[in-house]
């Protein structure tokens, strides 16, 4: 086997081995060079026209997670027992003018000014006409949502492949949820909101049932 058939080997190996966890074990944690290693991948992830607009609040207090996991159904078993959970929110402005992307393009990325005027017209064409997402804050808000989840599936999946599990959460309500990261001041004064909830750990038990998923010729089709 070469080196790169054993390393795809092992990727869909670490795809087999990742569920939905709904209870870790509590007496396990991961240890901070892991979770540091799990967080590069979200950081590291591609966003569209690389506006990174996501922060992952790492919530480990009790208390607070408590209060979460009464207004979130999905997340009964994981809050109480994951090693570390995150709440991965997104930005509500990532407009092409607004000061953030500004600030990214100049300082972040060092894009210099004579580029900057045009980028800013591509960028601004792009989400105005293209995708069409002046048409409202939840528009933008839910492109800029998406984008997180390109960042949970690759922390998900670098878990896993270093025997991690984890288990990303919709099941909360959202307007409570925020209530309560607005009360604790960690939303910036609005200028985030959330978007998905994902928990890590090691698993209390194996899952009873193989994986099952759709087969590739139902879900993928080549047009030539």
């Amino acid at each position: 086997m070469t080196a790169v058939q054993e390393k795809k080997k092992k990727i869909i190996e670490a795809f087999q081995f990742r569920h939905a966890t709904k209870a870790f074990d509590p007496t396990k944690k991961i240890s901070e060079e892991d979770f540091q290693f799990i967080l590069e991948t979200g950081r590291l992830s591609p966003s569209s026209v690389g506006y990174e607009p996501w922060k992952f609040l790492v919530v480990q207090n009790k208390e607070l997670r408590e209060k979460i996991r009464q207004v979130s159904f999905g997340a009964q078993g994981q809050l109480p027992t994951a090693s570390h959970f995150v709440i991965l929110l997104a930005r509500k402005n990532a407009r092409y003018d607004s000061s953030y992307v500004q600030q990214l393009l100049r300082e972040v990325k060092e894009i210099p000014e004579e580029t900057l005027a045009k980028m800013n017209e591509a960028y601004r064409s792009f989400q105005e006409n293209d995708l069409n997402l002046f048409e409202s804050e939840r528009a933008l808000f839910d492109w800029a949502s998406k984008q997180t989840y390109i960042a949970l599936g690759n922390m998900m999946t670098s878990a896993a492949q270093i025997g991690i599990d984890s288990c990303p959460i919709e099941g909360f309500n959202l307007e409570k949820v925020t209530k309560i990261l607005e009360d604790e001041g960690l939303l910036e004064d609005g200028a985030f909101g959330v978007s998905v909830m994902a928990a890590f750990g090691y698993r209390a038990q194996e899952p009873n049932h193989a994986k099952v998923r759709q087969s590739a010729e139902s879900v993928t089709k080549w047009v030539y």
